[in-house]
């Protein structure tokens, strides 16, 4: 039974106090994520000089990766599908009128001796390979021929992968690959992670596909959900809730895992009640879209006892647990808030 609290002069004291209670752990938990922020971007901005000076800005000569040995050749590069700018090395055998180096005009198109244009945007090697074969054989120039396709260089088709992972940013995706495996790219999801991933596919249309996803759940679902070359990846952040007062690990918990976090469960992962609570009633300050906030009381003693049932928090709630000495705590807010400022964001499981 929830039923909103009587202001009084005694309530209006603890109407100021939590809302002080509420911006501190706030302001903390915006500290918090803006350094893991920074700290992402840049880890970010160093893999990404390196993999410049490396690449010469994204641009790879696979001849120079062949030479440092097979294993340095990116994983499925035999479905790396060509586009504008593509340099290809191409040889006919016993034909040197077809040897040379072609590069993909911003049309998508390779223009070859005798045989003109062709269009390769969006093909593979083996593709065009097939059909430069099989254009030979139809106009008699070969009877049998034997072609040679390479790739000497290219740019690598990137993914995009944002919010609540250890390193988000810009990685190359040579073909598709499996959610789990695009990712570890950027280093796997974070504590902070909520239980959507959001897949915006470029000129896709329509809203972004949504992936239900938390941990503990099978990854057969992130393995089936294939992401594409130029896709990004959003990974949401969870919500928040605040257990303060009388608790024996007062802070802000992360709604990990489905996303919903009870009273019951909030002040179990906060270490329980301390010997100094009032646990006949317990508060929730909760914020309505309009930005007006509500004050609930709640009977948290006949909640334990299962009397009365437990109840769903709220995104940014704050759960207050009074003590025996609620008032002589509301007289010295200083106090409170010096001991606000020292308490910690925690990821706790429930």
């Amino acid at each position: 039974m929830e039923r909103i609290v009587r202001t009084t002069h005694n309530h209006i004291l603890s109407v100021t106090l939590f809302a002080l209670l509420a911006a501190s752990f706030s302001a903390r938990l915006a500290a918090q994520i803006d350094m893991q922020q920074a700290v992402a971007a840049a880890q970010t901005t160093k893999t990404s000089t390196v993999a410049n000076a490396a690449a010469n800005s994204n641009n790879l000569n696979v001849n120079s990766i062949l030479h440092q040995g097979p294993e340095m050749v990116p994983a499925h590069f035999a479905q790396l599908k060509l586009a504008q700018g593509f340099l290809l090395s191409l040889n006919v055998l016993d034909d040197p009128d077809f040897m040379g180096t072609f590069r993909v005009d911003q049309a998508g198109n390779m223009v070859l001796p005798e045989l003109g244009s062709i269009h390769v945007d969006g093909k593979t090697v083996p593709d065009v390979r097939e059909e430069i074969t099989k254009d030979l054989l139809e106009r008699g120039i070969l009877k049998d021929p034997q072609v040679e396709l390479n790739v000497m260089e290219y740019t690598a088709p990137q993914v995009t992968i944002l919010g609540a992972v250890a390193s988000p940013g810009v990685f190359p995706l040579l073909a598709p690959e499996g959610l789990d495996d695009v990712l570890a790219l950027a280093g796997d999801t974070t504590i902070l992670a909520g239980d959507r991933i959001e897949i915006t596919t470029p000129n896709g249309g329509g809203e972004p596909q949504t992936v239900h996803y938390s941990r503990g759940m099978d990854t057969k679902l992130l393995n089936n959900t294939i992401i594409q070359p130029g896709d990004t990846v959003q990974v949401t952040q969870a919500g928040v809730v605040y257990v303060l007062g009388g608790v024996n690990r007062p802070g802000g918990y992360v709604m990990q895992e489905s996303g919903n976090l009870s009273v019951l469960q909030s002040i179990s992962i906060a270490g329980g009640t301390a010997m100094t609570a009032a646990v006949k009633s317990i508060y929730i300050m909760r914020k309505n879209k309009d930005q007006t906030t509500v004050w609930l009381e709640l009977p948290y003693k006949k909640m334990t006892e299962g009397k009365v049932a437990d109840v769903q928090l709220h995104v940014n709630d704050v759960v207050y647990v009074p003590t025996s000495r609620f008032k002589i705590t509301l007289m010295s807010s200083e106090g409170v808030l010096a001991s606000v400022s020292s308490a910690s964001i925690y990821a706790g499981v429930h």
